[in-house]
């Protein structure tokens, strides 16, 4: 690719095909694999990720809310969205829309039902969520006769998954509580497969299930940061390519005397002679202001630049004392060989968060 001018988040096609291919080398053949677009697809662009994804055969996606959902109906993408968080007023647009709720109580359960039978729907798909440690969402196992009851008083819904969310399957200090996580969902689709007479799919694994739980791939598994390029362990994570590099370019560089200040409320004072670089990125494109003030780094012309002074709203400033470098010089942010994770734990945060604030006014280039 040319080197950067401007700010522009860089997607590499190939390595998400690498990611898929390496996740699905770890299923059964039959198992279905569900690619979670939500939040933009973790920050990069969640429309040309799923026309990508749709073209390698994904079975499912799932988004967080209807209007993501939306948005991958309104770019042609007819595969199957689950909406893992729908509010009931979006019912009859993820009704209209052809889109699958997540169900996970019985005030939900109830309001999806009479909005179905309203729109005269008959066996509309639905998943039923189930809370098996995490806490989040999802019906209690006290609560399966009573969905099974409400169920038998209507034609309009039809059971299309059963499924839960594991709480800790990166960690592997948390084995005993993710095993009984999975022994859990067992045990409750038992008691809904008993009397309802037909199968739905199952499906509990995250990425860090896919990859340390392979008992708990049930019909399908659901996979979010590993398409992205991260497996939650150093081990993994090798195997799997980054597909986001963030990058950005000089605009200015200043020279500093001993005691000269730099940037908002004078957070930097040089102690002695140094050299900054201007960046054109900010909080506003979704560098934390956590990262100023020594906090954070770049890579400019491969040589790690502390950000110091506070990070303003469109630029940063990056010493680059020892570094050789010019105005216009190409600078990465994150990417496949300055990891974002490494760059999240310099604020102890994480790669999703990093990966998902990444503004919608950085630009989108494609690399296929």
């Amino acid at each position: 690719m040319p080197k950067a001018q401007e700010t522009i988040l860089e997607i590499d096609l190939n390595a998400l095909k690498h990611n898929v291919t390496f996740i699905k080398s770890k299923l059964k053949s039959n198992t279905k694999f569900l690619a979670v677009v939500k939040a933009f697809a973790y920050g990069s662009d969640a429309l040309e990720i799923a026309k990508f994804l749709k073209n390698i055969n994904v079975d499912y996606f799932a988004v967080a809310y209807t209007d993501e959902g939306v948005a991958l109906r309104d770019a042609g993408i007819e595969t199957p969205i689950l909406v893992l968080h729908p509010q009931p007023q979006n019912f009859k647009i993820i009704i209209e829309r052809c889109l699958e709720p997540s169900i996970y109580s019985k005030r939900v359960l109830n309001d999806f039902i009479a909005v179905a039978e309203e729109q005269k729907q008959s066996n509309y798909p639905i998943h039923l969520k189930f809370n098996t440690g995490l806490n989040r969402l999802g019906f209690a196992e006290t609560e399966v006769k009573s969905i099974l009851n409400s169920l038998e008083t209507t034609k309009a819904i039809k059971i299309k998954s059963l499924f839960s969310h594991l709480a800790a399957s990166d960690d592997k200090n948390e084995k005993e509580f993710t095993i009984n996580q999975i022994e859990s969902f067992k045990r409750i689709t038992q008691k809904v497969l008993n009397t309802l007479g037909y199968q739905p799919i199952l499906h509990q694994s995250n990425t860090s299930g896919i990859l340390n739980y392979p008992e708990a791939h049930f019909d399908m598994v659901r996979c979010g940061i590993g398409l992205y390029g991260f497996g939650n362990n150093i081990e993994i994570n090798k195997s799997l390519k980054p597909i986001a590099t963030l990058k950005t370019t000089i605009s200015q560089i200043h020279s500093l005397k001993i005691g000269d200040s730099l940037g908002y409320n004078r957070a930097f004072i040089a102690t002695k002679k140094t050299k900054t670089a201007t960046l054109p990125i900010g909080h506003a494109d979704g560098l934390n202001r956590l990262f100023g003030n020594g906090n954070g780094f770049v890579f400019v012309n491969g040589e790690k630049a502390s950000i110091i002074g506070n990070v303003c709203m469109d630029m940063i400033m990056v010493n680059v004392t020892d570094i050789v470098c010019k105005e216009g010089d190409e600078v990465i942010v994150f990417g496949p060989k300055h990891s974002a994770e490494n760059l999240a734990e310099s604020i102890n945060s994480i790669s999703y968060e990093l990966l998902s604030s990444v503004s919608q006014r950085v630009k989108r280039v494609f690399r296929r």
